[in-house]
This record gives C-alpha cells, sequence and structure tokens, in this order.
C-alpha cells in the first residue's frame, strides 16, 4: 500500500505548485495548507446543476428529471464515479428551482456558479434554455475561471443547436423537427386522415412545432386538410373545454401537438370528455399522466414519439425499465427517459477523457461522445452539438396486448412500438455554424 504520507520534498513541490511558481521561499507549513487544499479539491464531487421547474404548474416534469438524472448519477456512482488524474471522483447532482421562468432561471444559474458547480442541466423549455445558453456564452468570455457547459436533455427548438448553435451548449434529445418527420412517417401512412388540427403552447418551441408541422405535412401529406392551427398561453389555461369544443367542431380527425406536462394532460382529458374519437399525434402523450387521462378513448388513438419506450422489444430494454421501476416503484414516479441516461454516461465518458472537470476540456470531449445502454447507442456530432441516436414511435395500447408488456403509470396502458428510426433515418442536416474558442 502506497504511504499516504508525503515526504517534506513532494510537499514543498506540491506546495510550490499551488502557491504559483516563483513567488518566493515556500515554508514546510505554507506547502502542508496547499497539499491539503489540493487534495481536498481533488476529492471534492463533481457538482452538477439541475436548473428547472421544482415548483409551479410543471414542478412535476421537473420532478421526473430528477428522478432520472439522479438514476443515471447513482449508476455511475456505483461504479466508482469518474477517473481524474488517477483519482475517483463521485458526481453530486443539485437542485435549483427555475419556477419556469427566464429571470429565475437566470439566478438560478448565477447562484449555481457561485457554489462552484460547472457541468448546468435543463430542458424543459426551449425559452429558458436560450436564455442560459445566451448567459453561459457571455459568463464563459467574462470570466474564465469559472466558465460552464450546459447539458440539454428536453429543450428541443431546432434553432438551439442550428442558427443560435454554441460551443458550450449540448443537446441530447432529438429536435422538433427531427421528431416532427419521425410522426410524418406514421401519418403518411395513414390514409384514412383527410383533416388534422394543429394546436401548441405559445412559445419557442410550441412555435416551432406547428410551423414543421405544416412545412412537412405540405411535403409529405398535401392532401391533409389543415382545419384549425392555434397557439394557446403556456401554463395558465386551466380549463381547455373551449379548444376541445374548436377541435371538435372543425371536423378534425387526428390533433398534431408539442403541449407537455399539464397543458398536454388537461388537453387530452377535456377532448375525452367532449366525445373526440381522433388521433393525437404527440411529442409526449406517452406519460405524466396523458394516459390515464384519455383513458380507453385513447386505445390506437394516441401516437407518441420518443427517444425510447419501455415496450422496445428487446431483453436489454425490458431489464433496463425493470431497473428503473425497481428504484422508483410508485406508479407516479413511472417516467424514464433514456436519453438522459446516455447523457450522464456521456459527461462521465468525457470527463474521464479530459481528465479535468473544467468546462472547457469536457466540452472538448464531448464533442466526440460515443456511449451505449441497454442496447441503445447515441454519439454526438460535432458540427452543431446535436446527439444522434435512434426514435421510435409508438401507440397506446391496453397492457398485456401484443407489444404491450408494459403499462404507463399504473394506468393499464402502454405504448406499443409501431416504429422505429436508426440514428442515420433520423438525422437531418444543421445550419450551425459553431464557434469554438
Amino acid at each position: 500500500m502506497r504511504n499516504p504520507f508525503f515526504s517534506r520534498r513532494e510537499l514543498l513541490k506540491t506546495g510550490a505548485a499551488a502557491l504559483c511558481a516563483g513567488a518566493g521561499s515556500v515554508s514546510l507549513s505554507q506547502a502542508l495548507a496547499a497539499t491539503r487544499q489540493a487534495k481536498a479539491a481533488s476529492s471534492e464531487p463533481i457538482r452538477l446543476a439541475l436548473i428547472e421547474s421544482l415548483s409551479g404548474a410543471f414542478a412535476n416534469t421537473g420532478e421526473a428529471v430528477w428522478r432520472n438524472l439522479i438514476w443515471a448519477t447513482e449508476r455511475v456512482n456505483q461504479r466508482g464515479g469518474v477517473t481524474i488524474a488517477g483519482t475517483k471522483r463521485l458526481l453530486a447532482l443539485e437542485r435549483y428551482d427555475s419556477k419556469g421562468q427566464n429571470e429565475e432561471a437566470l439566478s438560478a444559474l448565477r447562484s449555481a456558479l457561485d457554489d462552484g458547480a460547472r457541468i448546468v442541466l435543463q430542458g424543459n423549455s426551449s425559452a429558458i434554455a436560450a436564455a442560459l445558453v445566451d448567459a453561459i456564452e457571455k459568463n464563459n468570455q467574462r470570466d474564465p475561471s469559472r466558465q460552464a457547459v450546459f447539458l440539454n436533455y428536453s429543450a428541443v427548438d431546432p434553432a438551439l443547436t442550428n442558427e443560435r448553435c454554441s460551443f458550450w451548449h449540448f443537446r441530447f434529445d432529438a429536435h422538433a423537427d427531427m421528431r416532427m418527420a419521425a410522426l410524418m412517417q406514421v401519418i403518411r401512412d395513414d390514409r384514412e386522415l383527410k383533416r388534422v388540427y394543429l394546436i401548441g403552447q405559445d412559445y419557442s418551441f410550441g412555435q416551432a412545432v406547428l410551423r414543421e408541422a405544416r412545412r412537412q405535412l405540405g411535403e409529405v401529406r398535401g392532401d391533409v386538410q389543415i382545419v384549425g392551427d392555434e397557439l394557446h398561453p403556456m401554463g395558465r389555461v386551466k380549463d381547455f373545454a373551449p379548444y376541445a369544443n374548436k377541435i371538435m367542431a372543425s371536423g378534425a380527425q387526428a390533433v398534431i401537438t408539442g403541449n407537455w406536462g399539464n397543458d398536454l394532460t388537461l388537453l387530452v382529458k377535456a377532448a375525452r370528455e367532449i366525445g373526440f374519437s381522433g388521433k393525437f399525434y404527440t411529442f409526449y402523450g406517452n406519460a405524466l399522466g396523458a394516459p390515464a387521462a384519455i383513458g380507453e378513448a385513447g386505445v390506437g388513438r394516441v401516437v407518441a414519439v420518443a427517444d425510447w419506450l419501455p415496450n422496445v422489444p428487446t431483453g436489454e430494454s425490458a431489464a433496463f425499465y425493470k431497473a428503473f421501476r425497481e428504484r422508483f416503484p410508485k406508479p407516479a414516479d413511472d417516467y424514464v427517459h433514456m436519453r438522459m441516461q446516455l447523457m450522464i454516461e456521456a459527461l462521465a465518458q468525457a470527463i474521464s477523457r479530459a481528465g479535468s472537470s473544467e468546462a472547457s476540456p469536457v466540452a472538448r470531449a464531448l464533442e466526440h461522445a460515443d456511449v451505449s445502454l441497454a442496447g441503445q447507442r447515441g454519439f454526438m456530432r460535432s458540427e452543431d452539438h446535436q446527439f444522434q441516436q435512434s426514435l421510435v414511435v409508438g401507440v397506446m395500447d391496453r397492457r398485456g396486448e401484443p407489444g404491450v408488456q408494459f403499462d404507463v403509470e399504473g394506468s393499464g396502458y402502454g405504448f406499443r412500438v409501431i416504429r422505429s428510426l436508426s440514428a442515420e433515418q433520423a438525422r437531418m442536416p444543421t445550419t450551425c455554424r459553431m464557434v469554438r474558442p
């Protein structure tokens, strides 16, 4: 076993480095103090700052993220953490409540940086993500000693890896245009569909979804009529009955929406209550209360696109999902994201490769991340920092039906995979012109 005590020469060498070369003579006490400080820093956990809605209308979405990231960091820590300069470092996930507001998120970012975090994680709002990208860009230029890297797991406004791309920002979710293209593969084959209603949240992401729905429908199904096209305030509508009535009156056979959280749950519940029998083509209809809200009326009608679904038909996938449910057995906690697990694996890989937890070397290593878990693989495209991974489309069905081994949130309904796209099939071009420091 290595002697835990340093020789006087080792102490002086370490202390001199810590106190800056050429700063004059170094006493033994100074060397000891510097050595203790260096050893403490090398053994401290690496802080990851989660900035998310943990209160308010979308608190359930923030808590779902928290569970996913805690599970992911636990897995890394159980195998010893990450290695930097021969020393094992654990990951420490810390919570900062954005309350779903830009200013609160920016305040949380300042607090996280003050607390020593250099890895920032956020996703459940493209508007907040854009604000964080801008703030981190400015911070990193102004204060190189406190640079941060931003890992985005859900903010899918395409601009974030196109015209607004940033060296410091990495997106691990497929962006809205990629998700829409996957849905369009199913819509293309739905020959009975003639009339659709577009509805979304009135902010950058919701606007992007509707804009792309119009464009791709024109290319893929020019025969389909758009009978409604509207945006509503995000997180402020308590009664979606007026919207559901307009959908019903329009004669729509299907709804295309990027709504998420309570804005989706309340929308599908209102549609069910007035007897709407059309389909919902969604980005997030596979959890957070939506399947239970729509119930039996959703069988064969609610379609969702995701990077992964629990009923992906492989043994590795089933084992992965069962492990999550063992960790979080409450039905209400049942929302696992493969991309968030791959994101933390990519971060751990990047830190170990960089030999540092500082933002710049981690970012350069993340550009080349290539990770696999439970049979799923994803890799970072350095051109725009858009993660490349497979996508699946599922349709809601009763648990126990062919292809539906698992239900969602104890609802009795799960999602049967009806379309799978490889990373290459899901890939889309980028307009990013990356500026690297």
